[in-house]
């Protein structure tokens, strides 16, 4: 299936839209939140079916008017509501059957260089999402080089963290950083070697600074206990992670909350772990985009699908997982 939807003037691919639809069913199981509404593409499939309704969030007003589209053709059937993963908890909705996030930078998002998120554009540095306390511009001309150090290396997974850190400091001293292409000329002078045409010298350091501008992380740890909450007994949460530390995140919770977590103690009950299971029996699978996808959808490559179904038990908080990624946590509440 070749699906494409647009969002205003930008093309929409709906990454892994066959197996989104797959697993859902929603045939069947009737009740949906989409996390990332975006261009709309989960929606919209989704809505084919007659007897489903949606409530559909984002953080990003651009994506407004693709939203009211729906609310006018479907107006029993869906709505939308402007707000972070972290702010779920106080939508009014329970027993829900399908729960959707599509992590990561939309091409929405991407393909407006405008919004600075683009290392291949020339324009100011702001990178957020929507809803934002700070931009890109604000944390890269006042954020500490101890800190800009812990953000790169951390959230970007850089290895010449220390040496871009130093460099943006010294830069910013003589004139601020303004523009894309400042941030560019300075990390690419940092680099010590030259990379090959499979990843760019700056990708790693400007999805740090996107996930530290938009508390990437903390949104996605309150977003998934938020909907973990909000799912009925056999619901479904369905995951599309981007980068090694969403899909860590998403890994622990659902292997570590599941009625299959290994036993931490000989001594302890087994009926005590699977009494408070949030998940039922998780196995650990990936799904991939195919080939054919990938073809279509460059950007869809290094998409990972997981998902887990909720058990009967009652809700528990998780409070393993915030200590567990409490590093990253303390990083993105720096103030800047």
């Amino acid at each position: 299936m070749n699906i494409q939807t647009s969002s205003l003037e930008f093309p929409h691919f709906p990454v892994m839209l066959n197996e989104v639809l797959k697993i859902s069913s929603p045939s069947t199981r009737k009740k949906f939140i989409d996390c990332t509404f975006g261009g709309g593409g989960y929606s919209k499939e989704i809505l084919k079916y007659s007897e489903t309704s949606i409530l559909a969030i984002d953080r990003d007003n651009k994506v407004l008017v693709e939203a009211k589209k729906l609310e006018k053709k479907y107006p029993k059937r869906f709505k939308f509501n402007q707000i972070k993963f972290s702010q779920l908890e106080n939508v009014s909705i329970d027993n829900v059957d399908n729960i959707i996030f599509d992590l990561g930078l939309s091409s929405i998002q991407l393909d407006n260089f405008d919004r600075g998120f683009s290392f291949k554009s020339n324009k100011r540095l702001n990178m957020t999402m929507g809803l934002n306390e700070i931009s890109a511009l604000e944390a890269i001309n006042n954020l500490s080089e101890s800190d800009l150090k812990r953000v790169i290396k951390i959230l970007g997974d850089e290895k010449e963290a220390s040496k871009i850190a130093k460099n943006i400091v010294n830069h910013r001293n003589k004139k601020k950083i303004n523009n894309t292409n400042e941030l560019v000329k300075i990390i690419e002078k940092s680099k010590k070697k030259k990379y090959s045409n499979k990843i760019n010298p700056c990708t790693k350091t400007f999805q740090a600074l996107r996930i530290f501008v938009n508390k990437e992380i903390t949104e996605l740890i309150n977003g998934i206990i938020n909907a973990t909450k909000k799912l009925k007994p056999g619901g479904k949460i369905l995951i599309v992670s981007f980068h090694s530390i969403e899909d860590r995140i998403v890994k622990y919770f659902f292997t570590n909350f599941s009625k299959n977590k290994s036993r931490p103690s000989r001594y302890l009950p087994e009926n005590k772990i699977i009494d408070t299971a949030l998940f039922e029996q998780y196995k650990n699978r990936i799904l991939r985009p195919s080939i054919e996808e990938i073809n279509r959808n460059n950007r869809s490559r290094s998409a990972k699908l997981r998902f887990a179904i909720r058990s009967k038990n009652d809700f528990e908080y998780p409070f393993d997982l915030i200590k567990k990624f409490n590093n990253y946590l303390d990083l993105e509440s720096i103030n800047v």
